[in-house]
């Protein structure tokens, strides 16, 4: 999710066959095995705290999502990732806080990523801001490889589980934003963890997982009184594969219902709907059609996201958010 579909590389390619289903191995040994892909999301313009700790703080008041990612529905190690992220300005407006709690699981491996994301802002005129945001804290990997059936036999690799494996990780963003308007730039992941060695922790500048960097923007148009347009876009670039990017549409009608239409490079296309049941209660829901030999096997992608934002707005601040 080339790279734009998501492929792990844990020195399986190449090397052992799994109890996947053969269409799936087929296909992640197709795609580059150079990068390991970060998780992807079809909503990322309502999730942008999992992507870049600057978002921290923007909904003005505390801002709670949890969205929940099935990849490739209908194969079977196929990958989940599920996020829950809180936010909030502090009460010194210019400082705000938040958490990310992100789990990913793809065939034998899951991984937990535990991060406190922190943003200082500086307020320009009208609603404008110019915001920077450290992201740091924790993740956790488990690896059950001795349920592999490798066919190279022996391989050290593939003798024993991984149960519990913690590396610290931390990352970086800017975002400069207003009421109608984003962009922002963010490297999430600045560390990368070799899992089959016992010094596990290493700079980017090494071999191993590149950090991945994503550049990402939206605006809102008015249509008419009751119709906005939202387009948006987001770039994803990593040393060693090809840039990709994804596109969206986005239409809201009477500030209550999103609809919406996206494309990812080489990858997929998808439709996404989000509805406001109050101020402050609103669901989204995505889905992706692979564009790759995976619509042969996959039926598809699916994403559910949550949104509950509560306490007392600043002033000026509207409701609903359009990111």
């Amino acid at each position: 999710m080339g790279t734009t579909t998501r492929t792990r590389h844990h020195r399986t390619t190449g090397r052992s066959a799994t109890r996947w289903s053969a269409p799936l191995l087929a296909c992640l040994l197709s795609a580059s095995a150079l990068a390991q892909q970060d998780p992807q999301f079809t909503q990322y313009m309502f999730n942008l705290l999992a992507l870049n700790p600057a978002y921290a703080g923007s909904a003005e008041r505390v801002s709670i999502k949890a969205l929940s990612r099935h990849q490739w529905v209908g194969f079977e190690g196929a990958p989940t990732t599920q996020t829950l992220t809180i936010h909030s300005p502090l009460p010194r407006e210019s400082v705000a806080l938040g958490g990310t709690i992100m789990r990913d699981q793809h065939g034998p491996v899951t991984q937990y990523a535990f991060m406190l994301d922190l943003a200082y802002r500086i307020h320009f005129g009208g609603d404008r801001k110019l915001a920077f945001g450290l992201k740091g804290g924790a993740t956790l990997f488990q690896g059950k490889f001795a349920e592999l059936h490798p066919l190279e036999q022996n391989d050290q690799v593939f003798q024993e589980n991984v149960n519990s494996k913690w590396d610290p990780q931390f990352g970086f963003g800017v975002m400069y934003y207003g009421d109608r308007f984003y962009l922002g730039l963010s490297a999430p992941r600045l560390l990368r963890t070799d899992f089959f060695e016992t010094d596990s922790l290493a700079f980017v500048s090494e071999p191993g997982q590149r950090p991945h960097y994503f550049l990402s923007g939206g605006y809102v148009f008015d249509l008419s009184d009751y119709i906005k347009f939202k387009p948006t876009a987001m770039v994803k670039a990593v040393d060693g594969a090809p840039i990709s990017f994804d596109i969206s549409a986005n239409f809201l009608f009477y500030e209550k219902f999103w609809i919406g239409a996206m494309y990812r490079h080489e990858d997929a296309v998808g439709a996404l709907v989000q509805y406001y049941f109050t101020d402050g209660i609103y669901a989204g829901y995505a889905y992706d059609y692979p564009l790759s030999i995976l619509n042969n096997y996959s039926g598809g992608s699916h994403e559910i996201m949550l949104g509950v934002d509560f306490g007392k707005r600043m002033k000026g601040i509207r409701s609903p958010r359009y990111f």
